[in-house]
């Protein structure tokens, strides 16, 4: 008779940000902002794992890890995004999420604190847009000479028809 096979869910690190905001910088150096911290898009229909990984805040105190998470999400009215579960591996927190509205980006803010008494807030943009269908087609912005115009990343700047 087979045995039935158990699985070990593994988050992925595909939807993985990592604090990076803990580099100290010298006396008398203006530190630059940092940018806020951002997931990838998902569709509303998506229910994935999402992590905030904080080694970097705890950077010299080995062994420290999260202890709690308190997760609350912005804005938060029916059918707006929603916290499946949270649970922690070691240093970094997992949260499942799901539903959302299409064009609306999420402020997920995580407090954790850690078995050592240490505590720490950090907010995580989220934006929901609908990747599974697209109703009209959204068209590229181009240059007189028919060039497709890209921000930062190398995507492509598109307008809703």
């Amino acid at each position: 008779m087979p045995t039935p096979a158990t699985h070990v869910s593994k988050p992925s690190v595909a939807r993985r940000v990592t604090l990076d905001d803990f580099v100290p910088v010298p006396r008398g150096a203006q530190s630059v902002p940092t940018p806020p911290l951002a997931w990838p898009a998902k569709d509303p229909a998506d229910v994935l794992d999402y992590e905030l990984d904080i080694r970097a805040a705890l950077a010299g105190n080995e062994g420290d890890s999260i202890a709690t998470l308190d997760v609350t999400i912005a804005p938060d009215a029916a059918g707006d995004l929603t916290l499946n579960s949270a649970t922690a591996d070691g240093t970094v927190a997992v949260l499942w999420l799901a539903a959302g509205q299409a064009g609306t980006t999420y402020t997920v803010t995580i407090a954790i604190g850690t078995a050592e008494g240490r505590s720490l807030s950090r907010a995580v943009l989220l934006p929901v847009t609908s990747l599974s269908s697209v109703a009209n087609a959204p068209s590229g912005l181009t240059t007189d000479t028919g060039t497709v115009l890209t921000d930062q990343t190398g995507n492509p700047i598109v307008v809703e028809s």
